[in-house]
């Protein structure tokens, strides 16, 4: 809140576009368009404004006495809803000699335009008037300006020694920018990086961005920047833990570590006959599969939240899940057609760095490796508005041998063949060939061998409900009549 001293200076200042005096205590549509006029500072200049009661025009006090009704008033004038969005204010009494004065400093906003009862109000030099059409939409794009995504926001607790500078000077910026370009730059290094997003200029402070790929430690930061690893024994969270693993640490190291381990501690391989002499080499899942979809979650996921990215790994699939849901332009009836980037400098800097390419097909490419592999198509749960959840199971060992299978099938009985084919489908499958007659959640449940219905539901029904199933009563989801069909 402004000082004393400071207010008998805005008495005499001639700033008069921030600050309005009046000796009016009772004029509150007044009151109200001054506070809306300095909320939207049409200036741009960034700095408060001032509404004075108890002086004239020329500075002078008129001896007024500010009492604890007035106050509440002129605070109240913050949150009555006649002004959107909501003005940060505050309000105080300042005590002078020739009298009392009420002061309500007025800071800029971040969303203009800011409107009373409707109208956007602004002060043009010592005037205030209603906005044109022509003013308003420039108020409206310096609000655009303000709404930058969270990437690109400062990490005002950060400093610059929380970067790793050699490693962005050395090996970051000569694949940015070519070697003419970095050669004749002679700017300091706050100045290279505010150029490519890494740095907050006005704030002294690295960006998050700057934080997620390059910072020595980004959890201190961000408490849930990590991947969490867990492989359970069993096919639900219900077994027991196996092995855990967390991955943390800025992005440049922290993915190629992650891309090793699925290598080498998730991704399996067996030779597989392929014909009476010849084998070929099958793996449980694609390795690229599994990484487009980890540099995915990494790209996509919602940075403020405390989740981490979650890779769990069951007997026979892999469950990814990050944190925020489909973002911008992305739906669930576009996806995966159209795409957004929550983080588009973590994006681009991802590209830069060539885990990503950003040419939106890399859902299109998971599924076509899956495929070659033998695998399910994967399944992604795109209705949920807080997470986004990707399950990919692992091939099965009749899939892989189809084509043994046939080449030996005149020793194979028919029973037997049958008995096979009905072991290697997956649930998902299960779920659509039993519901082409519609049935209940207990009968599909014990149907597929599962005994918790709500989790069964939460972890295969949802995910197909709109593309392969649909409910029999859609109005009334809990119905304890309601039965699944397949479409």
């Amino acid at each position: 809140m402004i000082t004393k001293e400071e207010v008998s200076e805005l008495l005499r200042s001639t700033e008069t576009y921030r600050v309005e005096r009046t000796v009016s205590t009772g004029n509150m549509d007044k009151f109200c368009e001054a506070i809306c006029a300095f909320a939207n500072d049409m200036p741009n200049s960034r700095k408060n404004g001032y509404l004075i009661i108890g002086a004239n025009d020329d500075g002078k006090l008129v001896g007024m006495k500010v009492d604890d009704a007035l106050l509440k008033k002129i605070s109240g004038i913050r949150s009555d809803g006649n002004i959107l969005p909501l003005p940060t204010m505050s309000v105080d009494r300042f005590v002078f000699p020739e009298g009392e004065l009420l002061v309500a400093e007025v800071r800029p906003s971040d969303l203009p335009p800011v409107r009373y009862r409707g109208r956007a109000f602004i002060r043009i030099g010592p005037r205030r008037d209603i906005a044109t059409e022509a003013e308003e939409r420039i108020l409206a794009e310096r609000r655009c300006s303000f709404m930058a995504t969270f990437d690109a926001t400062p990490c005002l607790n950060a400093k610059l020694e929380d970067l790793d500078v050699d490693y962005i000077k050395n090996s970051y910026l000569p694949t940015f920018l070519d070697d003419e370009t970095l050669t004749n730059d002679k700017r300091d290094i706050k100045e290279q990086l505010a150029s490519i997003h890494l740095y907050d200029r006005e704030n002294d402070c690295p960006t998050y961005a700057g934080i997620i790929l390059f910072g020595k430690n980004p959890k201190y930061f961000l408490l849930g920047d990590y991947v969490q690893f867990v492989r359970f024994a069993g096919k639900d969270k219900g077994g027991d833990i196996l092995n855990e693993r967390q991955f943390a640490g800025p992005l440049y190291k922290m993915l190629p570590i992650l891309e090793s381990f699925v290598r080498d501690g998730i991704i399996t391989q067996r030779p597989v006959p392929e014909s009476l002499f010849r084998e070929k080499t099958v793996w449980n899942y694609p390795e690229g599969a599994i990484r487009e979809l980890m540099m995915n979650a990494c790209m996509h996921r919602d940075y403020q939240s405390n989740m981490p990215i979650r890779l769990y790994q069951f007997d026979d699939y892999i469950e990814i899940m990050n944190a925020g849901g489909l973002y911008g332009e992305a739906r669930p009836e576009n996806f995966p057609s159209v795409n957004d980037y929550r983080n588009p400098l973590v994006a681009e800097a991802m590209r830069v760095m060539k885990y990503v390419n950003k040419f939106n097909r890399g859902v299109t490419r998971v599924q076509e490796m899956l495929k070659d592999n033998g695998n399910t198509p994967a399944v992604f749960d795109v209705n949920t508005i807080t997470a986004f959840r990707v399950t990919v199971n692992a091939t099965k060992k009749d899939d892989l041998s189809k084509g043994t299978s046939q080449g030996t099938s005149q020793g194979t009985s028919q029973g037997t063949s049958q008995g096979t084919s009905q072991e290697a489908k997956t649930i998902e499958e299960k779920i659509i060939e039993f519901c082409k007659e519609p049935r209940s959640l207990a009968e599909i449940t014990a149907h597929c061998g599962f005994q918790d219905k709500r989790k069964f539901r939460e972890r295969y029904l949802n995910p197909l409900l709109g593309t392969c199933i649909q409910m029999t009563i859609p109005d009334k989801p809990t119905s304890r009549f309601q039965k699944y069909k397949t479409l």
